[in-house]
């Protein structure tokens, strides 16, 4: 088991498989974290508890073949997305702060500390050329 911390201080236990999901954990995971708890900085607990729910659901579905989990799975989405408001523009607002910026941009906006080597990034932007 994961325990991923937010910003303001919540904690959430999860199971590995599912932190995997993850990219940003997934590296840390990777790395060899020091520990168990993963600090998740500028993500409150409400939207982090959000992120795990959305995960959660899509990892259980992507484990079995069946065509009416993967119709729930749409109408799960569907229902997801339909939160509060504030919930709604906090995610906005995070959105707007890294739209169409550069990695570099979005580590200093978050004050992420950039610690691949030039070879992990370069495969990084190989595989995810489409989002380029």
């Amino acid at each position: 088991m994961i325990i991923l911390m937010s910003f303001d201080g919540k904690t959430f236990e999860v199971d590995e498989a599912m932190a995997l999901e993850l990219e940003t954990i997934k590296h840390m995971i990777e790395d060899d974290w020091a520990n168990n708890t993963i600090p998740v900085a500028n993500v409150t607990g409400k939207i982090l508890a959000k992120v795990i729910e959305y995960c959660k659901c899509h990892v259980e579905v992507s484990k079995v073949e069946d065509k009416i989990a993967k119709e729930d799975l749409k109408s799960f989405d569907a229902k997801f997305v339909k939160v509060e408001q504030g919930t709604l523009f906090e995610s906005h607002a995070v959105a707007d702060m890294i739209k169409e910026k550069t990695p570099e941009e979005i580590y200093k906006t978050f004050n992420i500390e950039n610690d691949f080597t030039p070879e992990e990034e370069e495969k990084i932007k190989r595989e995810n050329a489409w989002a380029g």
